[in-house]
């Protein structure tokens, strides 16, 4: 027994080498770039929305306690209310799941704070992780200023591939695609508010002046404005003639092309099918928006439900029944509950309750099968019923 006490205590013995090569203090690595690109980028702001609503809608259910968890007095009833209801009296679960995934996505890190009665949402981007050369951390400091002990905070993060102790954005892996896309919004801006195509040419036999060609510009633009729809004028002077080089507009430089590309990049960065942006037929939603979920939805969300156990103990499971997009057809729901029912698994009220119907009276026992007549209870009764003897004359 003073073995099996003793291992159970063994510490790491890499870990003051781990503390070490990763460093005391582990902050954000999130670019502020990306962290912009939430509010600037249609399709980071829309890709994000969309896996953060899906997890922020699974319910969790609670079972009962399996490990010790970092804090054992609390009970499962006050787990379920937190997570499902009330986290903390300034908040609505729907509105405190938001912040964590949010932060999750673009930080690739989510903190949460319990004081013993609530939950409490600590931005990822402000939380640093204080390294320790025995037991993993430290501590945690929010702001440089406030600090947290090991056991009042739970944190689940992302993958990354530089350090164990924080996750990385998942927008890291297409900040190209993204800077591209703010280039390309700058030069789009320029081309039609500076008349970057020049509109107007005059052309004229005699050398003007810098300033006389200057104020005849000005004059031009003020009558002709870029900002109205037209192109700064050229004054070619000098005897000089114009001849166009290209033929091109902004149609012809192929943004379209270029866009959806790096729109298609980000997507599939952050984990959603670009046929859920472009729309189709119902033929290919359904695929894609089952494989949405199973891909990316539920492994976040999973995520966090292994935090959750392992610093309460108790079994946490997402609720999925409610999702459509991972529930069968009825047709085939129909035909597996009814299998159950006549196969003696389960009584019928059990099928109408799984189907959310009242139960009735009388549904709840089970059902024998009966596949040969009177031999399902009583082997020895099998064979034809036998018919009721003839009154005798």
């Amino acid at each position: 027994m003073a073995w099996y006490h003793t291992l159970l205590q063994k510490l790491n013995p890499a870990q003051e080498a781990i503390s070490n090569r990763e460093g005391t203090t582990i902050s954000t690595d999130a670019p502020i770039s990306l962290i912009d690109a939430f509010d600037r980028v249609e399709t980071v702001n829309r890709g994000v929305n969309l896996i953060v609503k899906a997890c922020s809608s699974l319910d969790y259910d609670v079972k009962d306690k399996v490990i010790d968890g970092v804090v054992n007095d609390v009970r499962q009833k006050t787990l379920h209310r937190l997570l499902n209801f009330r986290p903390n009296p300034y908040q609505s679960a729907q509105d405190f799941r938001i912040a964590l995934y949010t932060d999750y996505l673009l930080d690739g890190n989510a903190f949460v704070y319990f004081d013993g009665a609530f939950l409490y949402h600590l931005p990822a981007k402000n939380v640093d992780i204080i390294t320790d050369t025995v037991t993993f951390v430290k501590e945690y400091k929010y702001d440089g200023r406030t600090t947290f002990k090991p056991s009042e905070i739970f944190h689940f993060k992302d993958l990354s591939n530089t350090s164990i102790y924080r996750g990385s954005s998942r927008l890291l892996s297409c900040r190209d695609s993204i800077n591209t896309l703010y280039k390309m919004q700058s030069f789009q801006n320029s081309f039609f508010e500076n008349g970057a195509v020049p509109g107007m040419v005059f052309t004229t036999e005699n050398t003007l002046s810098t300033a006389a060609k200057e104020k005849t510009i000005q004059y031009w633009m003020q009558k002709y404005n870029p900002r109205n729809g037209a192109r700064r004028p050229l004054i070619v002077d000098s005897g000089l003639k114009p001849v166009p080089l290209t033929q091109g507009s902004f149609k012809d430089l192929d943004f379209e092309t270029s866009i959806s590309k790096n729109n298609g990049k980000i997507l599939n960065a952050l984990g959603v099918p670009q046929v859920l942006f472009d729309g189709g037929n119902n033929a290919n939603i359904s695929p894609n928006l089952r494989l949405f979920y199973l891909e990316t939805v539920l492994p976040i969300s999973r995520s966090f439900v292994s935090a959750v156990e392992r610093y309460f103990g108790y079994d946490v499971e997402p609720i999925t029944a409610g999702v459509s997009a991972l529930q069968p057809e009825l047709k085939d729901v129909s035909a597996y509950l009814t299998s159950l029912v006549n196969g003696g698994i389960i009584t019928p009220n059990e099928a109408r309750t799984e189907l959310r119907y009242e139960a009735l009276s009388g549904n709840d026992e089970i059902r024998v099968p009966a596949n040969i007549a009177g031999s399902a209870v009583d082997p020895s009764k099998g064979g034809a019923p036998k018919k009721p003897q003839q009154e005798k004359e």
